[in-house]
């Protein structure tokens, strides 16, 4: 949005919008392998997919759902 108000440039919007748009996609599709492939909770995914949807949601989650996935015992 800044680049649409602040730099008056609009078609960057889409450009920007796609990339935004495939690359959720993408987290979401590798959430559902995640679970698929690694035998992860029903837990873990569901609340990767709510972190999808929250701002810095997914940064958050990989500090704290997926470490404890990669080291069980620390």
């Amino acid at each position: 949005m800044p680049l649409k108000y602040l730099f008056d440039q609009p078609e960057m919007v889409r450009v920007v919008g796609m990339a935004h748009g495939v690359l959720w996609i993408l987290y979401v599709g590798l959430a559902a392998l995640g679970q698929l492939d690694y035998k992860w909770p029903l837990k873990t995914t569901i609340l990767l997919l709510i972190a999808s949807l929250l701002p810095f949601g997914p940064i958050i989650a990989d500090v704290k759902l997926l470490k404890e996935i990669q080291d069980p015992q620390a």
